[in-house]
Order: C-alpha cells, then structure tokens, then sequence
C-alpha cells in the first residue's frame, strides 16, 4: 500500500520526539548517578558516549507514525499488530513491565488488544506514560482539527493504556504539540495560554489538574521546582510526566536546545519526559538551532521515515 506523505510538522516532531529520547536517555538513572547527571546538565554539558540509543519511546512513535502514513487516521487492529511487530523485532529498548506482558500477545492476535489492554494491572487498565510518549507526532498529523486530535489520540492510547489517565496523557501531548505546529510561521504562543487551552480540552481528571497547575508556574520557575511540583516521571505515571514535560515545552517554544536542557535538569525518567517535550516543540521548530554534534551522534530513525 503506498505510503501517504506526512506534514512537515509531524517528521520534524518525530526527529524531535527521537532527538529527545536519546539526550535525555543520556541522563536516566541507569546510565550514571544523579549527582553526575544533574552537574552535567547545569553546566550544559553533554557526555562523551556516542551513538545515542533511543528507546522505546521513539520505536512506539515510529510504528504510530508509520500507521498513520498509510490509513491517515489510528486504526486501533492495525496499530496493536504495528507495536507488536516493532516490539518483536528489538524488546530491548527498554519497554516496561506492562508492555512486555502485552505486546507478545497482541503479536499472536492483534485484535485481542481490546481485552488485553484493559486487563492489565489488575483490570484497571495501565496508567503509564507509554501512550503520551509517542503521540506528538500525532498532534501534528491532525493539528487542523483539535477535536479530531483528541479523539485520535484517545484510539491511540487505548490500544495500550487504557486506563481514563493514560488516555488523557495521551490527548494532552498531542493537544499540544498540534497547537505547537500550528504556531509555524508566526510568533511564539504565550506558554501559560497554552497549557490552559491543553488543559481545557483534556479529559477532567489528575492530568488536568496537572497542567492547570503547570500553567500557574511562572516561566522562570527552576526546573527541579517545577519537578518537584508536577512531578518528573519518577512514578511512570502519566499524570506525573505530562505537566512537567509540557510545562517545559510551552515555555520553550522557539528553541528546542534550551527546551530539552530544562526538561533534563528535572531529572527522574527523562528520556521520556525529553520525547515529550522534544516532539512537541519540534512541531513548531523541527531541529532549528540543535547542536552538528547531537544530529551526528544521535541513532538514525529507519530509512523508510526517509520515503515519507
């Protein structure tokens, strides 16, 4: 089947999303101490280690985006059979438990998402971070249309995080880096506008409440405060990653570099909360201003996001 070309917005917010991923991987607690990393980001400077991996986070994306290329929407049987398949061919990229647990299964039978996902944790659905970690390159895909975003990404989480939280991180990042790549062009969106206008049209809830208070914490806020208030993925929650990630992308819109330095500096799970922040201000900036050095030492997406 041939591949539909995406918008600009979303390749520039996957090599975002992607770009996000490995810096902040450089960071995460299994790659050095805390003490270690948090002297490097302050000081602005990255460690010498090269190729950057990314993870998981950016392989979900991948096979989201890939979905979208063909069926120009979230076709939820397709979409579980393309995680799948992408979980099959690398399951070390660092997938949680839950994860590990369901995408084998969807692999034998992909229509089986529905039970499987809901059925995780106990019934309760997993409220993880997985679904909001790859869905910027969505909002771009849809940013045209705010309602259908919503609703897009909504399919998207469900095939996996069914949990009503998981969801909702899920509507909100893609909310927002739509509202992200609509900006192109023209002057910066205010960055406690935006997070009001994510959290008005996010599902009520945890989430919600997050990025309300996101919104009242000034600009010049220190990152590990801002942490230390919205949370910083510590918990792998989705309810306490989105706020603090967006909070860091609303207030950077125009520079992606600056961007993933402060979201780095709140430390916890940070390549994931960088490939929030890093696909949503991409949708507005694509890579403008980020570092030869990074682009060279970052691992290359598939050749085939070349073909798009």
């Amino acid at each position: 089947m041939r591949l539909m070309t995406p918008t600009t917005a979303t390749r520039d917010s996957l090599e975002g999303l992607a770009l996000g991923d490995a810096f902040g991987e450089r960071f995460f607690a299994r790659m050095r101490p805390a003490g270690e990393a948090i002297e490097l980001v302050r000081a602005r400077r990255m460690p010498e280690e090269s190729p950057w991996h990314w993870t998981d986070d950016t392989a979900m994306a991948l096979a989201l985006v890939r979905v979208l290329a063909i069926h120009d929407a979230v076709h939820q049987e397709q979409l579980a059979e393309s995680f799948a398949a992408t979980y099959l061919a690398d399951p070390v990229r660092g997938y949680g438990y839950g994860m590990h647990k369901l995408l084998p299964r969807l692999a034998e039978d992909p229509a089986a998402w529905r039970e499987e996902s809901r059925g995780l944790f106990e019934g309760t659905g997993s409220l993880g971070n997985g679904a909001a970690m790859r869905v910027a390159p969505l909002g771009a895909w849809f940013c045209a249309d705010l309602e259908e975003v919503a609703e897009q990404a909504a399919f998207s989480a469900e095939v996996t995080h069914a949990h009503p939280e998981g969801v909702a991180g899920a509507v909100a990042v893609a909310l927002a880096a739509a509202l992200a790549a609509r900006s192109r062009g023209a002057g910066v969106p205010d960055g406690r506008a935006l997070l009001t206008d994510v959290a008005d049209r996010t599902p009520a809830g945890v989430i919600r409440d997050g990025l309300r208070a996101a919104a009242d914490l000034p600009a010049d806020t220190e990152p590990w405060r801002a942490a230390d208030v919205l949370g910083n993925g510590h918990r792998i929650r989705a309810s306490d990653t989105v706020p603090f990630a967006l909070w860091s992308a609303a207030h950077h819109l125009d520079s992606l570099t600056d961007a993933l330095w402060t979201t780095a500096e709140g430390l916890g799970d940070v390549d994931t909360t960088c490939a929030i922040t890093g696909g949503t201000v991409a949708a507005r900036t694509g890579l403008t201003g980020v570092p030869a050095a990074w682009l060279e030492r970052r691992e290359p997406l598939p050749d085939w996001v070349d073909g798009l």
